[in-house]
Order: structure tokens, then sequence, then C-alpha cells
């Protein structure tokens, strides 16, 4: 078994985010991986107007499930379940998908679709530049409220500016419709509300809920650890 993370909106180093869940996949045997996003200019090429989108980081997602034929489960997070629900579609090494905070788009959905139309407060968007980004002073209270300080100042070297466009573009497979998936609503989270996790969760096969923030694989590894084996 392996495992595959797909890091959320507007950071960067996916590794780094994993690091402590992945520590301690890696005492028991269970190797990981995180793939890293264009839109998030994490291959060299800034986000932004005519910068990678979401079909950058479909194709750099899948390359990575189609590179082993290891069993692998893969866990999405937030904006992450955007990008698995094309990625892993048709990817006979998947064998079960673990959505955190996240989102199961149909086809032809997209990340605006499961909000208000409005950005969060704690986002600042910027047209002209054709990128979004998270706020550095609301990053610990909405995002890391539950993780240790050091955590949290760490956190702030790992934030990227995003293309705005993959807001907007639709997903073309819904992965999440052909395979066992698990989702975990983190329950003390204050950038995805709870109740909107749980509404989300009802595409999943599963539900789980843990009393943990947005990053329950930072604030609770051993938790998310456990979860993952019992997959």
């Amino acid at each position: 078994m392996r495992v595959v993370f797909v890091h959320g909106a507007c950071v960067r180093d996916g590794s780094w985010w994993w690091h402590r869940t992945a520590e301690l996949l890696r005492e028991r045997g269970v190797p990981s991986a995180a793939p890293a996003l264009p839109s998030c200019g994490e291959t060299g090429v800034p986000g932004g107007l005519g910068g990678p989108g979401l079909p950058e980081d479909v194709a750099a997602v899948r390359e990575m499930l189609r590179a082993s034929d290891e069993p692998t489960v893969v866990v999405a997070h937030s904006y992450g379940g955007i990008v698995t629900a094309e990625a892993a579609a048709g990817v006979g090494s998947v064998r079960h998908l673990l959505l955190v905070s996240s989102y199961l788009p149909e086809v032809g959905q997209s990340l605006s679709q499961f909000g208000d139309g409005r950005p969060g407060p704690f986002l600042d968007v910027d047209p002209g530049s054709g990128t979004f980004g998270v706020r550095p002073e609301s990053l610990a209270d909405t995002f890391l409220q539950d993780c240790d300080p050091e955590v949290q100042a760490q956190a702030a070297d790992h934030l990227a500016r995003q293309s705005l466009q993959v807001t907007g573009q639709p997903v073309g497979a819904a992965a999440w419709r052909q395979l066992p998936s698990t989702y975990l609503v983190c329950a003390q989270d204050r950038g995805t509300p709870p109740r909107l996790q749980r509404e989300f969760a009802r595409r999943a096969g599963r539900v789980v809920e843990l009393d943990a923030g947005h990053h329950p694989f930072l604030s609770q590894p051993a938790a998310v650890r456990d979860l993952l084996l019992s997959l």
C-alpha cells in the first residue's frame, strides 16, 4: 500500500503539509508522496493569467498515480478533492479516496459552485494578476488554530499565490463515483464550515468526524494515520 497526498489551495510544498502523518506511516512501512500542483507555481511557472490551471494539476497528479501499480489510497485535502475527482478516475492502482474537508464534484462542476459566490474573508483575490491566496494574518486562526505555534510559524513559509482560473474550471470526471470513498469531517474547521462539509460528505461512501481544524494531518497525525491504516 502507498498513500498519495493531494494538497489544497494556495499552498506549496505538499510534502511539508503532510510530513507529520507521513513520518508515522513510514514507521508502519507505508510510503507516501505529494505531487506538486502547477497552478500553485510549484513547477517553475508562476500561477496567474495565462499560467497553469486545473488541467495541469490533474495531469501532475495522474502522472504520479500511474507511476506505480502498488495499491494506493489518495488523500485529497480541500481543493485537492477537485483535482482528485478527475485525476484518479480510471487509474487501476487507486483503491480508496480519503477526502479531508474536501469536495466531491460531479462531472462539469467547478470549485466555485460549492460556495455562495463570494470569497472567504481570509482570501486575497487579485483579478488583475489572475491569482488568489490566503491572507497571512488569517492563516493561523482560520486554518491552524489547533496546531502548535511552531507549525503555525512554519506554515506561513509554505503559502502560494494560485491561478484564480482553477475556481471556475469544471472537472471532467468524478472518481468518487467509481471508487470506495471516506469523508473526514473536520468538526473545528474555521475555513470550510463543518455544516458544509457534512453536506459535501453525503456523496461519499463513509463519513468519519474528527474534532480537528482544517489540517488534521498536522494537528492530529496519529488519528489520520490510524484512519488510513484501517482502509
